[in-house]
């Protein structure tokens, strides 16, 4: 299993993949880890993710290199990712004993009654190369401050990630089997998903994976949280602040070089500021740097292989032969680049309406009012983030309620935060991580009533 620097196509890590007797291995060793989790207690779980968010700051940029290296993201925005890592990891270690807590409930004549918050084992992560440190994090940090091991099957693009991030964890003091890392293809899934060993399942990554492994979770009755594609809505009202809109719709759809689930894709403007806020948006887009990702300079990467850019751009093509029309054309240039562009008046039946284009390309749509633009934004299978920009109360909590999203965020772009909890609904999965939610969505919530007999 290897990784290939998309910028150069370098050779960046190789490593032996995982057969059969090192998955049993592994599954092994994580279930003799949940006593050793137990035995360790709470407090010395929380002070081994402080220690991991002190070795992620002390090897920042090295982490953050490897990141850019294996798939392209901008070396500014790697190093930002290693520091929310580190960031969630202090959370969790900060909140989760308040967040853990047993909930009374009111129930005289059946005793003292409480809930409590109870780890159930070994969790497997099915997770993406977008995000190679981030991803897993907010996965990994809630769990095992609740005590559950992890099992870590990671994009074969990011092998190097994936195993410098169960060294992080080792290194912190996480005893054995807490976190483990398996260089397995998606071949080998079923086989651990569907193992009695292993309690809980979660994913990120797009519609199809998430559709085959739910389906083989809830075969073996087993909890699962998914966090698929999103096409998320950027709507902008006439009494939002222009340049400030323009300013953050740039930035969410251009981050990650344009491969974020919750990247801004689809911008929904009110008529009667369409032509002012799409001129102001071209000309931002036009103005991005592209190149070396390891330039701090640097706005726009390549994306994360030649194949990956070959796919979206036949996506984008297609909508453009489709009928949409072209604001700012993108190109597909040398190696894995494709370079930003902006696409109007986009016909239902293309990809641009129906699917999630996953790279720099902005979608633009007209409404005539709010509900129009709600109307629009709804009119999609996928659910994750939406952005609202209006200084009008009304049209605020019209947008607060009726947006089918997991979240919106009005006047600034969304984006993923320890403190709020994340997901989406319908094609865009289902379950929360992060905040509380995150930190229980893998545990046993035990009724407890005793009555005493003294």
């Amino acid at each position: 299993m290897k990784s290939i620097n998309p910028y150069t196509g370098d050779t960046v890590f190789e490593a032996q993949s995982h057969g059969h007797a090192a998955i049993e291995a592994a599954l092994t060793r994580a279930v003799h880890a949940v006593q050793k989790l137990k035995a360790m207690g709470m407090d010395a779980r929380l002070d081994a993710l402080r220690r991991a968010a002190d070795i992620l700051d002390d090897q920042r940029d090295d982490i953050a290199e490897l990141m850019t290296r294996e798939m392209g993201k901008p070396i500014k925005q790697a190093r930002a990712e290693v520091e929310k890592c580190a960031w969630v990891c202090r959370y969790y270690a900060d909140e989760a004993p308040d967040m853990l807590k047993p909930d009374p409930i009111e129930a005289p004549e059946k005793g003292e009654c409480s809930l409590h918050h109870l780890p159930i084992g070994p969790v497997f992560a099915v997770m993406p190369w977008n995000f190679p440190f981030w991803q897993v994090f907010r996965f990994a940090a809630p769990n095992l401050a609740v005590g559950n091991p992890g099992l870590l099957k990671h994009a074969s693009a990011v092998p190097g990630s994936a195993l410098k991030i169960a060294h992080v964890l080792s290194k912190a003091g996480f005893p054995e089997g807490a976190f483990q890392t398996l260089l397995i293809g998606s071949d080998k899934t079923e086989t651990i998903i569907t193992d009695d060993r292993i309690r809980g399942v979660t994913l990120t990554g797009s519609e199809g994976a998430g559709s085959a492994v739910a389906s083989l979770a809830g075969k073996a009755i087993k909890p699962s949280v998914m966090e698929l594609g999103g096409s998320d809505a950027f709507i902008v009202m006439p009494s939002a602040d222009l340049d400030k809109a323009v300013e953050s719709a740039v930035t969410a759809r251009t981050q990650n070089n344009g491969q974020s689930c919750i990247a801004a894709k689809r911008f929904i403007i009110h008529q009667d500021i369409y032509e002012a806020f799409t001129a102001k948006f071209v000309q931002s887009m036009k103005a991005l740097k592209i190149g070396d990702p390891m330039d701090d300079s640097t706005d726009i990467g390549p994306l994360s292989s030649a194949d990956a850019a070959d796919e979206v751009y036949d996506l984008v093509r297609q909508t453009i032969d489709g009928g949409a029309r072209v604001l700012f054309a993108p190109e597909r240039k040398d190696r894995a680049f494709l370079t930003p562009g902006v696409l109007a008046d986009i016909p239902r039946g293309t990809p641009g309406h129906d699917a999630e284009i996953f790279a720099p390309v902005a979608l633009m749509f007209k409404a005539e009012d709010v509900d129009h633009a709600i109307a629009i934004a709804n009119n999609h299978p996928y659910g994750l983030g939406s952005s609202f920009w209006s200084k009008d109360k009304n049209e605020i909590e019209t947008a607060c309620t009726d947006l089918e999203a997991g979240s919106t965020y009005v006047n600034q772009m969304v984006a993923s935060d320890p403190r709020l909890p994340f997901g989406g609904v319908k094609k865009s999965g289902y379950g929360r991580e992060l905040a509380r939610d995150g930190l229980l969505a893998f545990t046993n919530p035990k009724t407890i009533a005793i009555t005493r007999l003294d």
